[in-house]
């Protein structure tokens, strides 16, 4: 397998929508990623999502997704699931989705031929919160099924012989200053 790219899709400070990165931080602290493996947190790209796809061969995304379940449901969608409903009309300057920006590269004959989405459905997506408990107990799940996807493209991740605390510099508690 060519260029294979694990994606981290969300803002970490609309609650579960940081879901990607979470997840992301979890499997980079506990595992070590074949050379043919990009580890990336792109944020909430918009527009700006078609350039990083067109030249992988397979890939891999992490995302808060929108389905008709619980919070806290896992959700897998393989390329043609993300291809088969309509077009939604594009109303933020978030848009396209990884669908439209996936569609425009098949036009092309360019882009990944192997994509696999992989999120939860979130609980919560609100300013200033952290994952909720829900969704948060999703992510080992997640984090077993990219291990799974990148097993089966030929690009096994192995434990790290030193794994480190994951960081998620977006959960620290604010400095306080004590008066002297």
């Amino acid at each position: 397998m060519g260029t294979i790219c694990v994606m981290a899709v969300g803002n970490v400070l609309t609650g579960d929508d940081g879901l990607g990165p979470y997840v992301m931080e979890t499997l980079e602290a506990t595992y070590d990623f074949a050379p043919n493996v990009r580890m990336l947190e792109v944020g909430t790209p918009g527009i700006d999502l078609t350039m990083f796809l067109e030249p992988l061969d397979a890939l891999i995304v992490i995302d808060a997704v929108k389905a008709s379940a619980p919070p806290g449901t896992v959700k897998t969608y393989h390329l043609p699931q993300l291809l088969e409903a309509p077009l939604p009309i594009v109303m933020s300057p978030h848009e396209p989705t990884l669908r439209e920006a996936l569609m425009r590269l098949e036009l092309v004959g360019d882009g990944p031929k192997d994509v696999l989405l992989v999120g939860a459905v979130p609980e919560h997506l609100t300013l200033g919160e952290s994952l909720s408990p829900v969704v948060r107990a999703a992510v080992p799940t997640i984090a077993c099924v990219v291990l799974k996807e990148l097993e089966r493209l030929g690009a096994p991740a192995t434990e790290k012989e030193h794994p480190r605390r994951p960081t998620f510099w977006w959960e620290r508690p604010e400095h306080t200053v004590e008066a002297s």
